[in-house]
């Protein structure tokens, strides 16, 4: 017998069976060995291969009481995942204080205190909000550093003067403000430490690392969301970091740029700094591993370089 087919919206994606009768498919129907059961109540096509929220959705679909949080969570939002839960994809499966914690094939359950601001809908799933989930992933094995690099993704924004102006997910005061609301939450301390070093206008993992690296160092923080303006007051450049003092632009060329097309542009780009006496440091993912002493290493020689300039040109006006 020819099996009935699933209607557009369970095609390719992961579904509870409470959807699914909602829908009117028969239990018969689920049964059918193209739907392949990942968790009790939960069934996936054999030909599908959903991710993000068409992987998760159903897992919150399947209870009222059942909410994404933690990396599950991160990864709906697009929050970098710290380095120890990389390898860490069983979902994340969480229920508010006073519900028993999801129990479940591949999944990790928790129970948290929630409030209802705390939690949201997102692509149709239920999910904790992206302050919540960056407080909660200070309880999971990371470093201040990995808060610091989810903390700039989230509050990572450019104004109308930038070639892609872009708007933060959350502000750092709603990252203040969530940890006051939990003084007593595991990691509260580590999450301490990493909001004093967010900063807005870190576009991208290793523009943290780099700044963090700096920091680290003893070297003079780099500012973010820096723009350089011409002659006539019109943007010219936007460095990934800059010490705007010194006229030293930092750039992290990351893969991408080993493309013709953007390789040929960031020489116009060293042109145009060249051009206003802006002096640029080029960073590569190789300057980033380790201890991080290429980029250090390069910042410390640059500002080195740029003081003596200084000290030299004021010689000269004194003669």
């Amino acid at each position: 017998m020819r099996k009935a087919e699933l209607p557009d919206h369970l095609k390719g994606v992961a579904f509870a069976l409470r959807t699914s009768d909602k829908a009117g498919v028969t239990r018969t129907r689920t049964r059918a060995k193209d739907l392949v059961p990942v968790s009790r109540g939960i069934r996936v096509p054999l030909s599908a291969q959903p991710s993000g929220a068409d992987a998760l959705r159903a897992y919150t679909d399947v209870d009222d009481a059942s909410i994404l949080a933690l990396c599950s969570a991160a990864r709906m939002i697009g929050i970098p995942v710290p380095a120890p839960q990389e390898g860490d994809w069983r979902i994340h499966l969480a229920r508010r204080r006073g519900f028993a914690a999801p129990r479940r094939t591949n999944v990790a359950g928790h129970r948290l205190t929630l409030t209802p601001d705390e939690v949201m809908e997102y692509d149709g799933a239920r999910l904790t909000t992206p302050a919540r989930t960056w407080l909660d992933l200070a309880s999971m094995r990371n470093s201040v550093d990995d808060l610091v690099v989810a903390g700039d993704y989230l509050v990572n924004s450019h104004g109308e003067d930038f070639p892609f102006p872009r708007e933060s997910i959350c502000r750092i005061q709603e990252l203040r403000d969530m940890i006051d609301r939990h003084p007593g939450l595991r990691g509260i301390r580590k999450a301490r430490e990493a909001l004093e070093l967010i900063r807005v206008g870190a576009d991208s993992v290793p523009e943290s690392r780099m700044r963090l690296a700096l920091i680290t160092a003893g070297l003079p923080e780099p500012v973010l969301n820096f723009v350089v303006r011409g002659d006539s007051g019109l943007p010219v450049l936007w460095p990934d970091a800059a010490y705007p003092d010194h006229r030293i632009s930092l750039q992290y060329d990351g893969e991408h740029h080993a493309r013709e097309d953007q390789y040929q542009r960031d020489i116009v780009r060293a042109e145009v700094a060249a051009r206003y006496g802006w002096h640029e440091v080029r960073i590569s993912k190789n300057d980033l591993r380790g201890d991080r002493q290429g980029v250090v290493g390069k910042v410390r020689s640059a500002l080195a370089y740029r003081a003596q300039s200084a000290l030299r040109a004021g010689r000269g006006a004194g003669h």
